[in-house]
C-alpha cells in the first residue's frame, strides 16, 4: 500500500530519517510493583489457543485467523449499549496514527503505539504494567509512523518496529529477548504490520513499495528468531509467474509490498497475503500483468511456497495495491455453498473468491463504489475490461474513480456470522488523476514513483464516508451509513450482541450501530480521530470494549484534501493517542 499521497506529500513524508532521534539501547520501565499480580498468572499463549481462543480473550490481530474481527460476547447489545461509558482511559504519550488494537490475554492488555512502543496494561483497571521503547536507528526511513499490532506467542509478544525489525520481548516483564533483522531499512524496507503467529513460526511483511523495494513475506523461529524462508512476491527468473515481468531487470525493484497481516486457513495450512502495488507506478514502464503486485497470495506456512494466487488489477496503474487480505467466509451462490475468501479493495470491487488447498478461483465481483475503470469483468476470470482512456500512462494523463486511496484503504472489515453480513469502512465521491513522468531513476532507499498525481472531491457530492453492510450469501448490500462531513478511516468490529463498533471520522466519536439495521445506537467523543482496530474481551465475567484513538496518517493527508475542496466544511482533528475502554453501567 503505497502511503506516497503527492497531493499531501508534505503532510506525511516529515518523519523521514532526519527527524528521528538518535538510537539508544530499549530500556523497559521497571514494572509497579502493585499490580505485579495480573502478569504473575499470565497465561502462556499456545499454538491451540491461537486456532481456538477463549471467547473473553483477544489474542490475536482480528482475534481469530479467519480474519472476522468478530466477538462472541453478547452482554453488550442493541438493548443496553447507550449505558456504554468509558471506565478507563490511558494517554500514550504519543501522536501520529494509532491504527492496532489492544491484544488481551487473561487479563492483560499490549497496545503497540507509533514511536517504537508497546505498552502493557492491567486490562480491568487501565494500571501501567510496564513499557518497552526501542526508539528509531540514527537515519531510519520510516514514513508512515504508525504499527498495525502486535502477535502473541508462548510467553513471548512479537513486534514488528517500523525500521524493519522483529523484536521478541518477554510477556511478563517487557524485556527484549532477541530480535532479527528482516530487511535492510537504508534501501527503503520499512514495517507497518502486526506480525502473525502460527504454530511457533512468526511471519512478517515489509513496505516500502515506494522505494522501489522487491516485497516479501518471511517466516522466523519464535524461540529463536532465526528465519525458516522468505518468499518474494514479484518472481525472479525462471521462477513461476517471471514471464509477467518481460522487461530487463525491472522485478529487481517491482513493488509488492506485504503491509497488513495475513489470514490463515487451519485446515490447508495457507496464508493469504494481500500483495501491493507495482514499481515503479505507472505500468507502461513495467509491461506485462506482474505477478503478483495487487493480488492475494496463498503461501503455504510451513515452507512459503505460493500455492495459488488472484490478481485483482494486471499491470496496477492507479496506486490500487491490494493488501488487505481477503477474509476466510464459506458463502452460497445458487444453491452452492463455496469455500470463500471475500475481499473488499482498494480498486472499489467487492471480490468473493474460492480457496481449495492451493488455487484461488474468481466467483463474483461488483463495485461497491463508483468505479469507471473497469468495463466489465469477465465471468469467468475475472479479469477486468479495463477503460483503457482512464489507465494512466507516461506522459498520459487520466482521470478515475475511485482515488488512489481506493473505496476502501487498509482498515479492515468485519463479518458476523449471526447476520451473515460483511461490514465495510467505505470512501465515496473521491476521485483523482496520475500522469507517468518519462524518467524513472532507482536509488536506494530514495523515492520510486515517477508519476504526479491529484485527489479530489466529486462536484456536488454530499458525503465521502460511509460504513456498508452486505449479506454474503445473496452478494447484495443490505444497508449503508453516511458520513456527510467525513471520510472514514474506521475498521471494524462485530460482536454476537447484535453490534458493530468503528471509529474513522473527524468528529473524534466512537460508534455503535445496529448490525441488522444500521441505525446508529451509541456514539462518545475521544481526544482523537479514531484509526484503531476496536476490539470486545473479558475480565471477571464482565464485557469490554476497547479501541485507540489517535489520528494521523492518511486520514490526516485526505483530510487535507476535503479542506482544500470546501474549506471550513470538514473540522479538524485533534493530534494524541490514547487507549479507550468501555463497559455498560
Amino acid at each position: 500500500m503505497s502511503i506516497v499521497r503527492i497531493a499531501a506529500l508534505i503532510l506525511i513524508a516529515g518523519t523521514i530519517a532526519a527527524q528521528q532521534p538518535p538510537a539508544q539501547p530499549a530500556q523497559p520501565a521497571e514494572p509497579p510493583a502493585p499490580v505485579a499480580a495480573v502478569l504473575e498468572n499470565y497465561k502462556p499463549v499456545t499454538a491451540e489457543r491461537l486456532k481456538k481462543p477463549e471467547d473473553g480473550d483477544w489474542l490475536m490481530v482480528r482475534r481469530t485467523y479467519d480474519g472476522w474481527g468478530y466477538s462472541p460476547l453478547e452482554q453488550v447489545t442493541t438493548k443496553n449499549v447507550q449505558r456504554l461509558f468509558p471506565v478507563w482511559e490511558f494517554s500514550t504519550g504519543m501522536v501520529s496514527g494509532h491504527e492496532a488494537p489492544p491484544i488481551v490475554n487473561n487479563g492483560v492488555m499490549f497496545v503497540a503505539t507509533p514511536g517504537n512502543q508497546v505498552i502493557a496494561i492491567e486490562a480491568k483497571t487501565g494500571k501501567p504494567l510496564w513499557r518497552f521503547r526501542r526508539p528509531f536507528a540514527d537515519g531510519a526511513i520510516v514514513p508512515h509512523p504508525t504499527t498495525r499490532g502486535l502477535a502473541l506467542y508462548a510467553n513471548k509478544l512479537f513486534f514488528a518496529v517500523g525500521e524493519a525489525v522483529l523484536v521478541a520481548i518477554e510477556a511478563k516483564t517487557g524485556k527484549e529477548v532477541w530480535t532479527a533483522k528482516i530487511e535492510e531499512n537504508k534501501n527503503g524496507y520499512y514495517t507497518t504490520m502486526a506480525p502473525l503467529a502460527v504454530d511457533g513460526k512468526v511471519f512478517v511483511g515489509a513496505s516500502g513499495g515506494e522505494f522501489g523495494i522487491r516485497g516479501f513475506i518471511a517466516a522466523f523461529d519464535a524461540d529463536t528468531g532465526k528465519e525458516l524462508w522468505r518468499t518474494f512476491t514479484v518472481p525472479a527468473p525462471g521462477e513461476p509467474g517471471s514471464e509477467t515481468w518481460p522487461k530487463g531487470d525491472q522485478w529487481k525493484n517491482g513493488g509488492g509490498s506485504v503491509w497488513v497481516t495475513p489470514n490463515y486457513d487451519r485446515e490447508t495450512n495457507l496464508l493469504f497475503v494481500g500483495t501491493g502495488n507495482g514499481g515503479s507506478w505507472i505500468g507502461d514502464k513495467r509491461p506485462g500483468d506482474n505477478l503478483y503486485t495487487a493480488s492475494t497470495i496463498a503461501v503455504d506456512a510451513g515452507t512459503g511456497t505460493i500455492k495459488g494466487h488472484y490478481q485483482y488489477t494486471p499491470n496496477e496503474s492507479w496506486d490500487w495495491d491490494e493488501v488487505s487480505p481477503p477474509i476466510l467466509v464459506d458463502f452460497k451462490r445458487g444453491g452452492r455453498l463455496y469455500k470463500g475468501l471475500i475481499d473488499v479493495a482498494r480498486d472499489g470491487y467487492l471480490w468473493f473468491l474460492e480457496r481449495s488447498s492451493g488455487r484461488v478461483s474468481f466467483v463474483e465481483g461488483k463495485p461497491f463504489v463508483h468505479q469507471n475503470v473497469f468495463k466489465s469483468l469477465d465471468p469467468e476470470t475475472g479479469r477486468p475490461d479495463v477503460d483503457l482512456a482512464r489507465k494512466p500512462g507516461t506522459g498520459k494523463l487520466a482521470d478515475f474513480c475511485p482515488s488512489l486511496w481506493g473505496g476502501k484503504n487498509w482498515p479492515p472489515i468485519a463479518f458476523s456470522p449471526k447476520t451473515r453480513m460483511v461490514y465495510i469502512p467505505a470512501n465515496e465521491n473521491l476521485c483523482g488523476t496520475l500522469i507517468g513522468e518519462e524518467e524513472v531513476p532507482y536509488t536506494p532507499g530514495s523515492r520510486f514513483i515517477g508519476a504526479r498525481n491529484t485527489t479530489y472531491l466529486v462536484p456536488g457530492a454530499d458525503h465521502v464516508g460511509e460504513v456498508q453492510a452486505w449479506d454474503v450469501d445473496t452478494g447484495r448490500k443490505v444497508w449503508t451509513h453516511i458520513y456527510p462531513t467525513s471520510m472514514n478511516w474506521g475498521p471494524m468490529l462485530a460482536t454476537a450482541g447484535g453490534l458493530v463498533f468503528t471509529g474513522g471520522t473527524n468528529d473524534r466519536m466512537f460508534h455503535a450501530f445496529d448490525a441488522k439495521t444500521g441505525k446508529l445506537l451509541w456514539q462518545f467523543p475521544t481526544n482523537s480521530g479514531v484509526t484503531g482496530q476496536p476490539v470486545s474481551f473479558m475480565v471477571d465475567g464482565k464485557q469490554y470494549v476497547a479501541v485507540q484513538s489517535g489520528w494521523g496518517v492518511d486520514a490526516v493527508a485526505m483530510q487535507a484534501v476535503l479542506n482544500r475542496a470546501r474549506p471550513g466544511e470538514f473540522p479538524e482533528v485533534p493530534q494524541g493517542g490514547a487507549v479507550w475502554v468501555f463497559a455498560v453501567k
